[in-house]
């Protein structure tokens, strides 16, 4: 299928953070075209303006009562954890050692491995996600399946081999050496390839020794714009635990920084529990924070505070965290992440929330320039939303007069039914009536 085309309907994206620059940090053309030139994006404007200058021969397709937006950036998920989602009952250290490493023992069989990273990116563009920053196991196996898949799309997507050498079942433990060395291997067969990127993966400091940290840094500064995706603070026993495992750190977050895991590309999943010092080193080093909204709920970890992170300068994406998230879809993410900031007194306007979902996504993936908007020579990944996919919503829009009540209407109702089309690179990756490229 060709990735020359032109959407033309409601069109939305962001420039930049409406948190510092108000109605100005997004375009919104009520009907607007979007031009996608060998799966690039080569304008976005007015109907009126363009429909002249499109080729004859360029396929134009109309969406009437829909909104055209970047496509989702998950910035925290596990893929290995799809078959568990939904798994009843425990708090984090409970919950891992009751579900989470029995069912990531089996990512060692490359075709299992294959399966569920083929139904999980399946799941993820069901619901408009069309960049992930992706979780395997401790197998290499798991990254070689994942990556295989996500290229067979045209993906973007980032992964790495969980690096974890304690503190787990000897079936799903590596050592400093042997994770060093697997994860070299792969960096080498797959960083850079396509639109696939590594990210090396320490699952979190309680699972790793000192040595195999330090491991992980050596591997940042060996090769060139790898990423660090790991965990912190979710929940308080788990940062007990850390202080009794490195006595030696002032707080979770300076065990990773006296590693050296702390740069532009390092993302570190949900951060609820930050101190003003910790948001202050984070901002300083340009890294980000990973918001999970569903699985901090579900996993009962607790309410982060998004105006701290955002007043020390700390990049902010939000991620799903299957398995212990409850939900693919980054609209259900996004009115999870909106009740746990009522919860907290504070609140989260809509257009704050898609930001995150999009363009802050982007940037806390360092990717601004790639994918996360509309700019001209942006990789063409969109996705159709559509206002009346359901009765409720087909019901309920005739009374949102406003963009802003349109997008937290579809935050609050929306799922994956409202996901008409996702494009990767300008190619239809999912329809709703059925796949297609």
């Amino acid at each position: 299928m060709s990735n020359s085309r032109a959407l033309r309907g409601q069109i939305l994206h962001f420039l930049d953070d409406p948190a510092m620059h108000g109605e100005a940090a997004w375009q919104s053309l009520d009907d607007g075209i979007l031009w996608i030139e060998n799966g690039y994006i080569r304008t976005v404007g007015d109907a009126a303006g363009l429909l002249a200058q499109l080729p004859a021969d360029l396929p134009l397709q109309h969406f009437p009562h829909h909104l055209i937006i970047p496509g989702f950036i998950d910035t925290h998920i596990h893929y290995p954890q799809t078959e568990m989602i939904a798994a009843y009952g425990k708090q984090l250290l409970s919950w891992l050692q009751t579900y989470t490493f029995p069912t990531e023992m089996q990512f060692g069989d490359p075709e299992y491995a294959s399966q569920i990273a083929r139904i999980f990116l399946k799941e993820l563009l069901r619901n408009g996600t069309t960049t992930a920053l992706v979780f395997a196991t401790v197998h290499p196996e798991s990254v070689d399946a994942f990556f295989n898949e996500a290229q067979a799309l045209g993906l973007r997507m980032i992964a790495g081999k969980v690096m974890m050498d304690r503190n787990a079942p000897p079936e799903l433990c590596d050592t400093a050496a042997s994770s060093l060395s697997q994860s070299r291997d792969l960096i080498r067969r797959w960083h850079g390839v396509d639109r696939l990127q590594y990210a090396v993966t320490p699952r979190f400091a309680p699972t790793s020794s000192e040595q195999q940290l330090l491991s992980a840094g050596a591997l940042l500064k060996e090769f060139d714009d790898l990423y660090l995706h790991t965990h912190l603070s979710e929940n308080r026993d788990e940062m007990a635990w850390v202080a009794t495992l490195f006595p030696e750190a002032k707080n979770y977050l300076d065990v990773y920084d006296r590693a050296g895991l702390l740069s532009r590309r390092s993302v570190f999943a949900h951060g609820i529990h930050l101190s003003a010092g910790e948001c202050q080193r984070l901002g300083e080093s340009g890294a980000a924070v990973a918001h999970c909204p569903t699985s901090n709920l579900f996993l009962g970890s607790g309410l982060i505070n998004l105006e701290q992170l955002r007043a020390h300068g700390v990049h902010i994406g939000l991620g799903t965290d299957v398995g212990g998230g409850t939900s693919f879809s980054m609209l259900k993410t996004m009115d999870e992440a909106y009740k746990i900031q009522q919860l907290r007194g504070a609140t989260l306007e809509p257009f704050q929330a898609l930001y995150h979902a999009t363009l802050g996504g982007a940037r806390a993936l360092d990717l601004e320039g790639t994918v996360g908007n509309f700019l001209p020579g942006n990789e063409a990944d969109c996705i159709v939303l559509d206002l009346h996919a359901t009765p409720l919503l087909q019901f309920r829009s005739q009374y949102c007069p406003t963009l802003k009540e349109r997008l937290f209407m579809l935050n609050t109702l929306g799922d994956d039914r409202v996901i008409e089309c996702s494009y990767a690179m300008g190619c239809c990756v999912h329809h709703r009536d059925g796949e297609t490229r």
